[in-house]
């Protein structure tokens, strides 16, 4: 059996004609037709009015809290569990991310727990769809409609997820999506900011655009950043999209083939779908029972990369790490705690064949004595 990696893009023809056709057009860097293309159909399929492209998933969150006015004092709310980019974003605004902790079978923010964390600072509250399941977006929303707050969306990795039939991405204000190389689809690094608000719409491209007002070219009139990507990523993009349907579906059926093969190993906990809720399961996430199992999660990794099998730690939870350590204010923690340390993502490529899962899985089973 050949190394079976995390995962890998894929690529088929459709992207090296755009691509191709976008170098021969001469019209290489930013804001051409591979560059609207995109904005206008990955808007429409997450039925959103505008797409905003930019240059990486830090710089769309960071787009998105300039752009409603996060600044020095005011509080942001995120989940525990994400990767840093999330609460970087809040802190290059010089406002203060504030700790939340999860919830067990989601991995995502635990609604229960936000508002006692509200205070007259807080402006925004972040929810990221982790890994594969929507967040409990009724719950956030009222919050957020209770307490006059914004609700900025993560969605770097739920392409396609749904909560009670409406695609992420359309629930809050605005909206952030992840191209990088191991998302569903990619373009190597890029992401998307949507929304449907044309004040905001307009606000996020001229600060993209160095703060350059569409009306006068080359006149600022805010300081702005250059987060700008070009039609040649636009182009990949293109094409990768009119696969996503079909990515989808491979993801949630490799997903349906792991839990059946895993669900009679006590010591592993599958992810799990809600009724109100589509998973697009970018990551296959498990949960290992240490005291079950005899074996740290750690461990199986080390074992699964003995036998040719890719796989990956969670994300470190923010309260553990150096830069984020300060903002830890919740009483609790401990969910997202114990799940950074004992979760692991399995291969999750679209790539991926029936073959190399039951090999995978198979393998996982002999590991207990």
């Amino acid at each position: 059996m050949d190394f079976i990696p995390i995962s890998e893009p894929n690529i088929w023809d459709k992207e090296l004609q755009y691509v191709t056709d976008a170098v021969k057009s001469w019209r290489v860097s930013s804001l051409w037709y591979y560059v609207e293309k995109f904005e206008k159909d990955f808007a429409k399929y997450c039925n959103v009015e505008y797409g905003i492209t930019v240059s990486n998933g830090t710089v769309a969150l960071h787009l998105a809290l300039v752009a409603l006015w996060i600044w020095k004092w005011d509080e942001v709310i995120i989940p525990n569990l994400t990767f840093a980019a999330t609460a970087n974003a809040v802190l290059y605004t010089w406002a203060t991310p504030v700790l939340i902790d999860c919830q067990r079978d989601t991995y995502n923010i635990d609604v229960t727990k936000i508002e006692k964390e509200i205070t007259p600072h807080t402006k925004v509250i972040i929810p990221v769809h982790l890994y594969w399941h929507p967040c409990n977006m009724d719950e956030i929303m009222n919050i957020a409609k209770k307490h006059n707050l914004y609700v900025l969306e993560d969605c770097a990795e739920a392409h396609w997820a749904e909560y009670k039939w409406k695609k992420v991405g359309g629930f809050g204000i605005i909206s952030c999506f992840s191209f990088y190389g191991n998302k569903t689809i990619t373009t190597w690094e890029w992401w998307m900011c949507l929304t449907d608000d044309a004040v905001l719409n307009k606000k996020m491209r001229e600060l993209r655009d160095h703060g350059m007002t569409k009306e006068r070219k080359y006149r600022h009139d805010v300081v702005g950043f250059n987060y700008r990507i070009t039609n040649l990523q636009a182009a990949l993009w293109c094409a990768q999209l009119e696969k996503m349907e079909e990515f989808i579906d491979i993801k949630r059926k490799n997903a349906d083939l792991y839990t059946k093969l895993l669900s009679s190993i006590d010591w592993i906990i599958p992810p799990v779908e809600k009724s109100y809720t589509k998973n697009t399961y970018w990551m296959y996430t498990i949960y290992v029972d240490e005291k079950k199992f005899g074996l740290s999660r750690d461990e199986l990794i080390a074992k699964l990369k003995e036998k040719w099998i890719d796989s990956r730690q969670v994300f470190y939870p923010l309260s553990d790490m150096p830069p984020y350590k300060a903002f830890w204010k919740a009483e609790e923690l401990s969910i997202s705690i114990d799940l950074a340390y004992n979760a692991l993502n399995l291969p999750s490529s679209t790539k991926l064949k029936e073959e190399q899962i039951r090999y995978i899985c198979d393998t996982i089973k002999s590991f207990k004595k």
